[in-house]
């Protein structure tokens, strides 16, 4: 009886060790038929991931499935790759073009980034094989700004050449003109003033784009000099002060007394100059321009008021460029050269400092500067004193 329950028990023991080896078997089998269909995923070459890290473009690696195996933070922020997937169609199909011939391929295309708005942004691509693995490099180098700067470099290369063709035009033809007027003393006399005038607008494009071409692009001072305001305002209104005159237009000058600027004289004078000629010149007769002096904790305001035509509000962002008018004719009339505005932010950058404007139409305009205060930037810290104190 005891040797038939043993039996039984074995049997049973035997049946269960048969049924578990099956269904490992078959466990087995179909996880290594999984594995057999799930294809293997590509890696990079060695050494890539480090040179793409490095690179300042934007740098996308597609396996041989197309699938984005590395993207830079670049890629992905200009909206190119999206999880997985390069979603720039004429990318895709420039990569599947390179992995059949395996010719580096170069083009430019222009994409609507959502990022950036609705203006499209404009991108110089090389598509080229890393090696015989299937995978694909995209290099794509932003040429937005590129394009921008040579857009602006033709721009002045026109404004310049028409800014300096009128007057040696107009000269010119004057010349002639009193060639043949030579028996008339009346004429002669006129259009010599005409010349004398249009020399002296040549003068002042010239010497304008000499003090542009000096600032543009310097770096802020290293050491700047201990500049009186009330000795840049005093001179910028005497440079004007005829002009004024002649049109009876007040110059008023007010505000803190004894404030002093950290900078350069020479051109701080021109910057100052330049706002209160602007101001004398698109204001009516009969009117003021008053500069106001505003002395601050770290820094000290000059503003320039007048009560003028005002400027639009769409030209308001554009008055700094460089030969930028709101009315060109009218400013030409006043022998304006349209760098004025342009100089003067220059040098604001050049002192560390900014320049601002408001304005309204058929009101006036009030120009202001903003440079360090030498007052302030002097006065020694609270640490700084305890230690003077401590050695005394």
């Amino acid at each position: 009886m005891q040797g038939e329950l043993l039996a039984a028990l074995a049997g049973l023991v035997g049946l269960v060790t048969g049924v578990a080896a099956g269904l490992a078997f078959r466990i087995s089998e179909s996880g290594g038929t999984r594995a057999k269909e799930e294809p293997r995923q590509a890696e990079l070459p060695a050494g890539i991931a480090e040179v793409l890290a490095a690179l300042p473009s934007s740098a996308v690696v597609l396996d041989p499935a197309d699938r984005v195996l590395r993207a830079s933070s670049a890629a992905r922020a200009y909206g190119i790759v999206r999880g997985e997937e390069l979603v720039i169609s004429d990318l895709l199909a420039l990569a599947r073009q390179v992995r059949r011939d395996g010719v580096i391929r170069e083009t430019e295309i222009e994409v609507a980034v959502r990022k950036f708005g609705p203006d499209s942004t404009s991108f110089a691509v090389r598509v080229a094989p890393l090696g015989g693995t299937g995978l694909v490099l995209v290099l794509a180098e932003d040429q937005t700004e590129r394009r921008r700067v040579e857009a602006v470099r033709r721009d002045f290369v026109a404004n310049i050449s028409h800014e300096l063709k009128t007057p040696v035009g107009a000269l010119s033809l004057l010349a002639e003109t009193i060639a043949d007027a030579s028996d008339d003393p009346e004429a002669v006399r006129r259009f010599t003033g005409r010349m004398q005038q249009e020399s002296a607008r040549l003068t002042s494009v010239i010497q304008d784009l000499i003090t542009l071409s000096r600032i543009q692009g310097a770096e802020p001072m290293a050491e700047p000099d201990r500049v009186p305001v009330e000795v840049v305002v005093d001179e910028a209104m005497d440079a004007v002060r005829t002009a004024a005159e002649t049109k009876e237009i007040e110059l008023v000058a007010s505000g803190t007394e004894g404030a002093v600027v950290l900078g350069d004289e020479g051109l701080l004078v021109t910057a100052m100059r330049n706002l209160v000629a602007n101001a004398v010149a698109y204001s009516p007769e009969r009117t003021r321009v008053s500069v106001s002096i505003e002395a601050e904790s770290d820094m000290v305001e000059i503003s320039v008021a007048d009560q003028g035509i005002g400027i639009p509000p769409q030209d308001l962002e554009r008055i700094f460029e460089r030969f930028y008018r709101v009315d060109a004719a009218r400013s030409r009339a006043t022998g304006g050269t349209g760098l004025g505005l342009a100089i003067v932010k220059h040098i604001m950058t050049h002192h560390r400092g900014e320049v601002t404007v408001w304005s309204k139409e058929g009101s006036g305009s009030t120009f202001t500067l903003r440079l360090p205060n030498a007052q302030t930037r002097e006065r020694p810290s609270p640490g700084e004193r305890s230690n003077q104190e401590a050695a005394q």
